[in-house]
């Protein structure tokens, strides 16, 4: 009884992964048929973008296992799928044949994928500190995108306003903040740390102002 209780404890992993593998196949190949079905559809088809559509497909399903495991390896599956994710957006861009209006796609998915590593924060203060403002830098990257998105598809104007230094000020906001946040630890090279953040944080927030004033 033991052996066999053993035999089906060690099959158990190899059943896992290979359920893994299913679905993130599945999710793979069912997004790269409704990009195709809805490129179709929309009567601007370029059939060979699939080129490059169903690799980043097969790329983001390899990371979508090592993904689910968790662990150490669950970082490395994300950096995959985030990969997979970039060249997965291209290819759907040059199959809809909009990438002269939707390039700003390329600065949301790059900026996503590093806001979303902020899931693994270090242990250390000042690491995790540091990683914090990248993080939340990448998500301001991903809002300048979006607005760039926006102004391309003419839902919104600005006009000749410097509307870029508002996303300059949130900068300059942010890394301040996580100078701010700092001073609550208590660790070598605090204070160093904090300058180097509180400069380019008042710099980034008066060209901002600048900007946005059309000083």
């Amino acid at each position: 009884m033991s052996a066999e209780v053993g035999q089906v404890m060690a099959g158990r992993p190899g059943t896992e992964t290979g359920r893994h593998w299913l679905v993130s196949l599945a999710v793979a190949g069912l997004a790269a048929a409704a990009t195709t079905t809805l490129a179709r559809s929309s009567g601007h088809f370029n059939w060979w973008a699939v080129f490059v559509l169903i690799p980043g497909a097969l790329i983001a399903a390899c990371g979508g296992p090592l993904l689910a495991r968790g662990g150490g390896r669950a970082f490395a599956g994300y950096v995959v799928c985030c990969a997979g994710a970039l060249v997965f957006a291209t290819g759907a861009l040059l199959m809809f044949g909009v990438m002269g209006r939707g390039w700003p796609v390329m600065i949301m998915v790059p900026c996503l994928a590093v806001a979303g590593t902020y899931v693994w924060r270090p242990a250390h203060p000042l690491a995790r500190g540091l990683h914090r403002a990248v993080a939340l830098l990448a998500l301001t990257g991903a809002l300048l995108g979006a607005t760039f998105q926006l102004l391309r598809v003419h839902l919104v104007d600005f006009g000749d306003a410097g509307w870029w230094g508002t996303f300059l000020m949130l900068a300059g906001v942010i890394v301040l903040g996580n100078a701010a946040e700092l001073t609550r630890h208590r660790m070598p090279y605090r204070l160093q740390a904090i300058t180097l953040l509180v400069g380019p944080a008042a710099v980034a927030f008066l060209l901002g102002l600048r900007f946005l004033r059309t000083w």
